[in-house]
This record gives structure tokens, C-alpha cells and sequence, in this order.
């Protein structure tokens, strides 16, 4: 609660550099242009003090709690936050309870922030239902997680979603320009030479969230002695020292998750080795499960690549085997051999396509039945049912080939392409067409 409350400034500068910066009017917001530009609709609800329920989505340090903060200065009717994580059904009453004495009494709704909405369950998500109908509450919720996973549809149907975007490197640099000149809140007080070396280092290694930026930023300034003329020297060096490890946002179980492997896949489909690789190791960097991305390179090798390269499948495999056997850190060079070999050999996905056209006749069209020819004639009583009469067995013919029904007036499912192997392929099936059938020389001399 008391992150929103009205504080003097003083009391604002024993913060942490990444509250402290919060945007105090909508001209020190940055970012999010998309929904807080001129014109667009964050802006105007803004200007405009008619807030309606949103659903704030976006990795951290991108804007969120920043944006709920504006709301709070800003609006004329009563703000209350609450965490998700922190907060249950109780917390949840006495607000409800609060904001129908305040929408009875003052005609005015309560505004009310939910940080990681998240966390809450399905019957605490439900609770918001009749307060939103009725308008005495306006949700402002805030998520990590993709919403149209997290949350329920009739919560969803009730808001606005809206997604903001990692911040780009030029709004991380207004905001590192705006804390160092800050001398109330900010670093304005300090002597910081922040070389361009070590700027472009906080820029690339924040992956666009504010506050790792801001918070890197406040320890290097901190903990870096000043030097003889008073002047804190924020170099390469020290930028390295104090952000460390680059942070990936990756979320195991959503969007990063989901939209991460389809770029993969979709990299290998579009026979784009560097951008395989690349996504290949934010999932690894990430902590993805290893055994998740071995299995979608087996699936891959069959639905992608196909029988324009049968190796593939068999080094999809082979990889999928030897990363069981050997493990990590070894494990993700057999991933990385799988990848580009699946990544630059030829590509058909002709045997997936021929199966899904397989698939839905016999959704659709009525079954087909077995011919008389190609049944089961190993049991006593068969070849008086006549099954497995007549069958030509292939073997006797030349090319081990030979013309006969196996299914009743069927279309052609598989359609080999003209590359890799199934060029082979293809040749060999008009090859076969264009024979007379006849019985084959080993057959006669036999």
C-alpha cells in the first residue's frame, strides 16, 4: 500500500533507485509508446481520469507498477494496491466492503491495483466479478504471465488487456540520463563519468527492463570510490561488476516458454541455422528443459525435413539419446549438431501432409474395407471366406513391384517433392508406374 501513498521526497530518497525513479507525471514515463503515446489509449484514459479495468501484461521493469502509479496521482477516486501474492479473499472483502459504502455515499468507484493478479485462484479471480458488474470496483491488475493462460475469460471479458513491451535501449538511456541528473531522488549529487562502454553494457545486459538497469546502476555509483577529483569513474568494468550475470526473461511454463520453441522450430523450418542457434541458447541460458527441446528436434526431423533427408530423423534421435547418456553442459554441443544439421538439410513435409490428408477421409468419408486380396489367410477357414485370394505377392515381379488395389479409390496422399533424397524418391515411384508387371527373371528361372 504504502508504495502509492503520497511520501515527502525525503523519505522517497532511502528507497532504492528503481522506486525512486518511478514517473511521477506522464512526461517521465518512458516507453510503452504503443499505449501511453499521444493519442493512444492509456494516454487518454490518463488525461482523461476515466480509468477503466485493465490488465497490465509485460516481462518485469517495463512500466507496470510505474503505470499504477500515475493512476494513483492522478485519479480523483480512492486507490488501494494490493499483492496477489500477499493478499487473499479477506484482504479482498474489506476492500469490497469499502468501495460499496464509497460508491453508495459519493457516487465514486475504488481503483483497485492488484500486483501478480497472477496468484490468485480461480475463486479469488471470481470474487472480482459482481464488484466490476456493478462498478464499484476498477481493476488495474498487473502480470508477468500471459493473461489468456493466468486468468479467467470472465475476468478477461471485464478488462482491457494490454501488453507492454521490453523497453528499447534509447528509453533505458533516458533513464539512466534522468537518475543521474536527479539530484533530490536520484544520483544528481554524486560525480559519475559513466564511459560509453560501460552505458552500452547496462543497455545490452538489462534486456530492456528498468529497474536491473536501475538497480545496477545505484551499485556501481555506491560501491565505486571516487577518485582523486571526487569523480566516480562507472567504466566497462565496473558496469560488468555490477549488473553480473545478463538476465534472460524466461518464464518455464508461459509465453517465453511457448513462443521461444516456436521460433526455434520455426527457425529450422525456415533453414535458418543462426537463428536456430541463437534461440537454441537463450532456451539453454534459461534454464529450459533440455529433454523438451531434444524432443521437439525428433518431431521436427519427421514434420519438417522429412524424407527430403531420412538422415535427419536418425541424428534427431541419436541426439535425443547421447543428451540422456552424457547430460549437461556436454549435452547442448549434441543439441547444437542436431540443430544446424536439421537447419540447412533439404526440407519436405510431404509424409505430414499426407497423413493429415489420410486422416480426415477417414474422419469424414465413409471406411473403406479391407480388399478381399490383402487379408489375413493364416488361419484355418480364411481361404474359404476367399481372403487373401488372388493376392500378387510383390517380390515375384520385376523391380519387386507389381500393380494391384491395396485401398479402394484413394487419392494421392503422398506427393514427393523434387528435393534431397525424395527427388529419389520420386524418380523411383514414376519408375515403378511405368513397369509392365511381370513376373521378374529369378521368378522365371526359379
Amino acid at each position: 500500500m504504502d508504495l502509492f501513498d503520497s511520501v515527502p521526497e525525503e523519505k522517497d530518497a532511502v528507497k532504492p533507485l528503481a522506486i525512486r525513479m518511478s514517473p511521477r507525471t506522464l512526461e517521465e514515463y518512458v516507453g510503452q509508446d504503443h499505449l501511453l503515446g499521444p493519442g493512444k489509449l492509456l494516454r487518454r484514459l490518463l488525461e482523461s481520469n476515466r480509468i477503466v479495468s485493465v490488465i497490465l501484461y509485460g516481462p518485469p521493469g517495463v512500466g507496470k507498477t510505474g503505470f499504477a502509479r500515475l493512476v494513483a496521482r492522478r485519479t480523483k477516486g480512492k486507490f488501494v494496491a494490493l499483492n496477489a501474492v500477499t493478499s487473499g479473499l479477506a484482504d479482498l472483502r474489506k476492500v469490497f466492503d469499502e468501495a460499496t459504502e464509497n460508491k453508495r455515499l459519493y457516487q465514486q468507484a475504488t481503483i483497485l491495483f492488484l500486483d501478480e493478479i497472477h496468484h490468485f485462484n480461480k475463486s479469488q479471480q471470481d470474487a472480482l466479478l459482481p464488484h466490476l458488474e456493478q462498478g464499484s470496483i476498477i481493476l488495474v491488475g498487473a502480470t508477468t504471465q500471459n493473461p489468456f493462460f493466468a486468468l479467467n475469460s470472465a475476468l478477461l471479458s471485464r478488462s482491457r488487456v494490454c501488453e507492454l513491451k521490453p523497453l528499447e535501449e534509447k528509453n533505458l538511456s533516458r533513464i539512466i540520463d534522468r537518475a543521474l541528473s536527479d539530484e533530490s531522488l536520484g544520483l544528481g549529487k554524486y560525480k559519475v563519468n559513466l564511459t560509453t562502454e560501460g552505458r552500452s553494457h547496462l543497455l545490452k545486459s538489462a534486456s530492456g527492463d528498468a529497474r536491473t538497469l536501475l538497480n545496477a546502476l545505484e551499485i556501481g555509483v555506491l560501491t565505486t570510490p571516487p577518485d582523486e577529483k571526487g569523480m566516480v569513474q562507472f567504466d566497462l568494468e565496473v558496469a560488468q561488476e555490477s549488473i553480473q550475470k545478463r538476465i534472460v526473461q524466461y518464464d518455464a511454463k508461459g509465453d517465453q516458454h511457448y513462443d521461444t520453441i516456436s521460433a526455434f522450430i520455426k527457425s529450422i523450418r525456415g533453414s535458418d541455422p543462426d537463428a536456430a542457434l541463437y534461440w537454441l541458447a537463450k532456451m539453454l541460458y534459461a534454464g529450459e528443459d533440455m529433454r523438451f527441446i531434444a524432443r521437439r528436434l525428433v518431431i521436427s526431423a519427421s514434420e519438417d525435413v522429412g524424407n527430403a533427408d531420412p538422415q535427419a530423423l536418425l541424428i534427431a534421435v541419436s541426439a535425443q539419446q547421447a543428451l540422456e547418456f552424457i547430460g549437461l553442459p556436454e549435452g547442448r554441443i549434441t543439441l547444437a549438431q542436431a540443430t544446424v544439421y536439421l537447419a540447412t538439410a533439404p526440407k519436405s513435409n510431404a509424409s505430414y501432409m499426407g497423413l493429415e490428408k489420410a486422416t480426415e477421409d477417414v474422419k469424414n468419408e465413409s471406411t473403406k474395407q479391407v480388399p478381399e486380396p490383402l487379408k489375413d489367410a493364416h488361419y484355418a477357414g480364411a481361404k474359404t471366406l476367399g481372403h487373401g485370394e488372388n493376392y500378387k505377392y510383390a517380390h515375384n515381379y520385376t523391380d519387386h513391384y507389381v500393380k494391384q488395389t491395396y485401398a479402394p479409390n484413394l487419392p494421392r496422399y503422398y506427393i514427393p517433392t523434387h528435393l534431397g533424397y525424395e527427388a529419389k524418391i520420386k524418380a523411383w515411384m514414376e519408375h515403378l508406374q511405368s513397369l509392365d508387371h511381370t513376373l521378374s527373371s529369378e521368378t522365371k528361372n526359379g
